[in-house]
């Protein structure tokens, strides 16, 4: 791995939240600053793609996703997305050839002091190396094949599809 493209889109592992009623905004990427912090062993580099709810990503957000992968001389790409929508975007990047591409995200924000947004980026990290070209989703310590996961809305959680 020469270098390590992330392209961030938003989600909750960047949102920052301003009172008890939950109104948030999603904030700037925390995902550089947390991996220059960590003094990891690779270069990477972080392109602030979207700025989105995934409840509110389409399918014209995930072809520009797909164009700056496609177009991109890097092979490893970890994406930030939020968990809502993040299946959909993995299965639409599918058939991206000479590509690993990981996508990863937050059930609680990367700002919280409980929150699950640094070991799921360390997981990404090392899938990202690891794994053999094709798009996977990383969450809570397991890797997924797209067609193979879900979000269970209701427990909070990835399971088998």
């Amino acid at each position: 791995m020469k270098q390590l493209k992330i392209i961030t889109t938003g989600g909750t592992i960047d949102k920052l939240y301003f009172d008890d009623l939950s109104e948030y905004q999603i904030g700037k990427p925390v995902i550089g600053e947390l991996l220059q912090s960590f003094h990891v062993g690779f270069d990477f580099e972080v392109v602030p793609l979207l700025k989105k709810d995934s409840i509110y990503i389409n399918d014209d957000d995930r072809e520009l996703i797909r164009k700056v992968i496609e177009k991109s001389d890097e092979t490893h790409f970890l994406i930030t997305h939020g968990t809502d929508t993040m299946v959909d975007t993995a299965k639409y990047l599918q058939g991206i050839e000479g590509k690993t591409i990981v996508l990863t995200g937050a059930l609680t924000p990367a700002r919280f002091n409980s929150t699950d947004a640094i070991f799921n980026i360390g997981c990404a990290v090392s899938a990202v190396q690891t794994q053999p070209n094709g798009v996977w989703v990383i969450m809570s310590g397991l890797v997924w094949d797209p067609e193979k996961v879900r979000k269970n809305r209701q427990a909070n959680r990835f399971e088998e599809a």
